[in-house]
């Protein structure tokens, strides 16, 4: 495990409805599902802090929702306002990672599991979570650098 910053990371989903949040162990062997919070009611910010406290987090990942070219969509811009107040929030560092077909993949998982899309629309942002947490995670084991961009304070409301 070369390069491997040892410390539970959470794994951020963030969705114009809810927020899917996993956590590792402090190994980064697996990423596990934590909670699905609502965006519109209560702060969601201070949720995910307050998670981050349970859970002793040395770092926030947040997915960055590009299309399949790379290109920013109207998704990207959500997360990355939502990460910078997150970053602002917050004394956990707060980094973005394409989170490319994590909810497709959360999706497919799910079917393959016989769950209907119905009937996982609670649990789908937690597991799209886990599937943008583990690739960080593997990607940091892999190349040795810490994954994605880490995002700067902003004033910016979520």
């Amino acid at each position: 495990m070369t390069g491997f910053r040892r410390g539970v990371r959470l794994g951020i989903d963030v969705g114009k409805a809810r927020i899917g949040v996993a956590r590792s162990d402090p190994d980064g062997m697996l990423a596990t599902p934590v909670e699905t919070v609502p965006r519109a009611s209560g702060d969601p910010i201070a949720r995910i802090i307050a998670l981050a406290g349970e859970h002793g987090a040395v770092e926030l990942v947040v997915g960055l929702p590009l299309n399949l070219r790379g290109e920013e969509t109207l998704s990207t811009i959500d997360a990355k306002e939502f990460a910078g107040a997150l970053a602002a929030a917050s004394d956990t560092p707060v980094r973005m990672v394409d989170e490319r077909l994590s909810t497709v993949s959360a999706n497919s998982a799910l079917r393959d599991a016989g769950r209907s899309q119905r009937s996982s629309r609670s649990i789908v942002d937690q597991v799209a979570a886990v599937v943008l947490l583990q690739h960080a995670i593997d990607t940091e084991k892999s190349t040795g650098r810490s994954p994605g961009l880490p995002v700067p304070p902003s004033q910016e409301p979520a």
